[in-house]
């Protein structure tokens, strides 16, 4: 049985709609408020989803953690990614995206196996080596800046599941409805301020203010 989504009718299909990925954080606390533990934790995906994981942590004055999961991208876009790895080591991948790409099964070994390097390097710069936040027998928030496919929260969601989280509550500023419904089916509950349909969709049009945000900031927003 699929989750419920809930969103914000009056941004559906918009652009723009946040100045940054602070105020987006903070607008997903509001929809939040009330509806969550006092003792859930908060559990971001680095390194754009830190930011936004930040705010709404601090805004409902929940602690801040995070959950190292990132895409495996095209050699040719780094920016579209065709799976993801996460931080207890499992894959996915978006088979008919690989098929229609035309990626040999070499190439897909090595993007698999530089997401693996990266996902390390992250663990340790983040998490100082330690892979799994403390989520066991805890309501966990999982938050991204965004869902594009939903691949890299989907992974997050089933690690962070069998790391022992009690329940999963995903929450994003903005989404396709294809990725909501596939977190829908994996997540206990799913929050989304903005949803748009597409295609052409990206993350990023649903904010004013954007840009990469470098491994530093988060670890400042992480206190690490």
């Amino acid at each position: 049985m699929a989750a419920p989504v809930v969103d914000l009718p009056e941004l559906r299909e918009r652009t723009h709609v946040f100045a940054d990925r602070r105020e987006a954080g903070e607008v997903l606390a509001r929809m939040l408020a009330g509806t969550v533990d006092t003792d859930a934790v908060v559990v971001a995906i680095p390194a754009g989803g830190v930011p936004v994981g930040a705010a709404l942590a601090a805004a409902l004055g929940l602690p801040l953690d995070v959950a190292v999961v990132s895409k495996i991208t095209l050699p040719w876009n780094t920016e579209a990614g065709y799976g993801a790895v996460a931080f207890d080591g499992r894959v996915a991948l978006n088979e008919p995206l690989v098929r229609m790409s035309g990626l040999t099964p070499e190439e897909v070994e090595a993007g698999i196996r530089a997401t693996r390097e990266k996902v390390e390097r992250r663990v340790r710069r983040l998490r100082g080596g330690e892979a799994a936040p403390d989520v066991a027998g805890r309501e966990v928030i999982a938050v991204d800046d965004g869902l594009a496919s939903g691949l890299t929260m989907q992974l997050a969601v089933e690690a962070l599941r069998a790391a022992g989280a009690r329940r999963i509550v995903v929450a994003v500023p903005t989404a396709h409805p294809e990725a909501l419904a596939r977190i829908a089916r994996v997540a206990d509950a799913v929050y989304c301020a903005n949803v748009r349909s597409g295609p052409p969709f990206a993350v990023a049009e649903a904010y004013r203010r954007w840009y990469d945000v470098p491994e530093e900031e988060a670890a400042a927003l992480l206190g690490r």
